[in-house]
This record gives C-alpha cells, sequence and structure tokens, in this order.
C-alpha cells in the first residue's frame, strides 16, 4: 500500500504553513523535514512537500490528486472548509458523490488537487 505521497512546491514556506494548519485537522504533524522537504504523518500514510530534485519549477501532473481519508462526512466538511480558509481553490464542495462516497475537492496553493473523503452507508 501507499506510505506516503509528495507534492511539489515552489515556496516552502508559504505550502509549509498550509498544510501545517490543514493536516491538523485529522491529527497531522510534521515527522520530517530538510532544506527541500517536510514530511506530515498521523499513523498512516503520510504526505510531503518538496522541491524538485531537479531544480526545475514544481508543476501539476494533469490526473493526478491526492485524497486525504477522513473517518466521517463531518470530518470531510471540516477538512474542506479548511482548506477554503487557508486559500484553497474549490474544485467540488463536500458532499455526496453517489451512495456510498463522501468527498470535497480542491487545489492547495501550487495548484496541487486533493480531496479529502470518506465512505458513508448506503
Amino acid at each position: 500500500m501507499i506510505g506516503y505521497v509528495t507534492v511539489g512546491t515552489n515556496d516552502m514556506e508559504k505550502s509549509a504553513k498550509f498544510y501545517d494548519a490543514l493536516l491538523a485537522e485529522l491529527g497531522a504533524k510534521r515527522q520530517m523535514e530538510g532544506d527541500t522537504f517536510i514530511a506530515w504523518g498521523g499513523g498512516g500514510p503520510g504526505l510531503g512537500i518538496i522541491k524538485p530534485h531537479d531544480g526545475n519549477a514544481a508543476t501539476v501532473g494533469n490526473g493526478t490528486m491526492v485524497a486525504l481519508a477522513c473517518d466521517k462526512p463531518e470530518t470531510v466538511d471540516r477538512v474542506y472548509k479548511k482548506a477554503i480558509e487557508l486559500g484553497a481553490k474549490d474544485e467540488g464542495p463536500a458532499g455526496p458523490r453517489g451512495d456510498t462516497f463522501y468527498a470535497g475537492y480542491f487545489r492547495d496553493l501550487d495548484g496541487n488537487k486533493l480531496n479529502a473523503f470518506c465512505m458513508t452507508s448506503a
């Protein structure tokens, strides 16, 4: 299974503030950091921001998305709302998507697409 995911950034300080506040909503904290990366975790797979190793600008992958697992719809609502408060761009408000999937979609400050989601019963 997935151990961690990284998304590129062109502004470590701005991105770090965004993810510190956003991932705190899920109980995650910084676990590792260096000059070009920061990684957060909370017991399961982690998320990190990174300056690309090749020295080129970080760009957004078309079709790439990171999904943040939540325990219930109220948590999805809280994480989605926090992302928007922190300056994320709305890509689809939190709500049901089908009978058993609840999610809210947004782009971080660098344009990386994320969602907060949970499975629900029909």
